[in-house]
């Protein structure tokens, strides 16, 4: 079997390259959210950072930067329209353009510098890693998402080497869009990651601070309009990848649904509380699974939890399961009746969270769970002099 890995891996890597170079040609390139983005940091720059949630000025800059790009309600943190602030001074086309490099380069780079791979394989394996139809896609609407899955995997990657402070930092970039791993950060405290978590609340803290003062109360106020006044377009696409939505369940049975994932989601991770990587994985799927507002290149953060587990996880029946996935992201079944419709995407992230209960839970758990007891057990008497 030695003898074929060559073969095989070339292989692989053709069909990789295939999948990648198809989905960047099928995906429509419409930039809605960076053109959203850059409207509302231009509005900031130009008429006041109070004024980035006034519908009317953010839709007519929107205008002005591409009449044919679709508007919509800037609903994203102060801090996101700071981030793309430096791009105001170049043409729109050359702006898109860059951000989509730096987000798709950003998101390749944690997924290479975080996995246990090494040579070639680290290569091959963060090439499949992109394959799946979302990143690109995010990439082509302009999505911060991958920004928030690279901030995952790099956080795992600092905290596998103690660099707590680090790591916490890193987890800032979540407040670009909060809605998408609020589980994240309370992985941290269930690992006794207290310094990690420190930091992340502590910074946090202080951009909520700034970023009231910067808008004033007529910002704020605006804010909090826009987001309980959300159009009925905006609530019907972004609630597709969601339990209630998927399922047709009403809201009472929906909210006990997602209170059931939520436990078992804080259970799983009690259970990993010694294994950093797992519990921020099972995190990030839990947080895509109670959510009610997300979109399709959301499920970026859906890889960044299966990459931590591909490398953390080497068991067949691991494997198996992400590698199963896997196929059906591809762009190469598009069209075809195996692709899944998007809101069948919530069925895959319910059997990876089936996964991690078993995981962590199962009989095989149960002999690491006891190592885990004896071991801190231990550490609570003195050695013999």
């Amino acid at each position: 079997m030695t003898r074929f890995r060559p073969l095989l891996a070339t292989v692989f890597a053709g069909l990789v390259a295939l999948g990648v170079a198809r989905d960047f040609v099928h995906r429509e390139a419409t930039g809605i959210d960076f053109h959203t983005y850059l409207a509302a940091a231009l509005v900031g720059m130009r008429q006041g950072w109070s004024r980035i949630y006034d519908e009317g000025p953010v839709a007519a800059m929107q205008q002005q930067l591409d009449a044919h790009v679709a508007t919509q309600p800037f609903l994203s943190t102060p801090p996101m329209a700071l981030l793309v602030a430096p791009f105001a001074g170049l043409p729109y086309s050359v702006a898109y353009c860059a951000w989509g490099a730096i987000t798709l380069a950003a998101f390749t780079a944690a997924l290479a510098w975080s996995s246990r791979y090494r040579g070639p394989a680290r290569w091959l394996a963060t090439a499949a890693a992109i394959v799946p139809w979302w990143v690109i896609h995010a990439i082509h609407v302009g999505q911060v998402a991958p920004l928030i899955a690279a901030a995952v995997l790099v956080a795992w990657r600092l905290l596998r080497e103690d660099r707590q402070v680090a790591a916490g930092l890193v987890l800032l970039l979540l407040l670009l869009k909060p809605n998408t791993a609020p589980l994240v950060p309370v992985a941290l405290l269930f690992t006794r990651r207290f310094r990690a978590f420190g930091v992340w609340a502590g910074a946090s803290g202080l951009v909520a601070i700034v970023s009231v003062l910067m808008l004033g109360p007529h910002g704020v106020t605006a804010y909090t309009t826009d987001l309980t006044h959300l159009p009925a377009n905006a609530v019907i696409g972004a609630s597709q990848l969601t339990v209630g939505t998927a399922f047709e369940l009403s809201n009472a049975v929906a909210l006990a649904v997602r209170v059931a994932i939520l436990a078992v989601t804080l259970g799983a991770m009690y259970r990993y509380r010694q294994e950093t990587g797992m519990a921020i994985a099972v995190a990030a799927c839990g947080s895509l699974l109670i959510i009610t507002y997300l979109h399709g290149s959301d499920l970026c953060l859906f890889l960044a939890a299966g990459w931590i587990v591909w490398n953390e996880r080497p068991q067949p029946e691991w494997r198996a399961v992400l590698a199963g996935i896997w196929v059906l992201s591809t762009p190469l079944l598009d069209g075809s009746a195996m692709a899944p419709a998007l809101n069948r995407w919530v069925i895959c992230e319910l059997v990876v969270l089936a996964a991690f209960a078993v995981d962590a839970f199962g009989p095989v758990a149960a002999g690491r769970y006891r190592k885990v007891l004896t071991g801190w057990a231990a550490s609570r008497w003195r050695a013999p002099a």
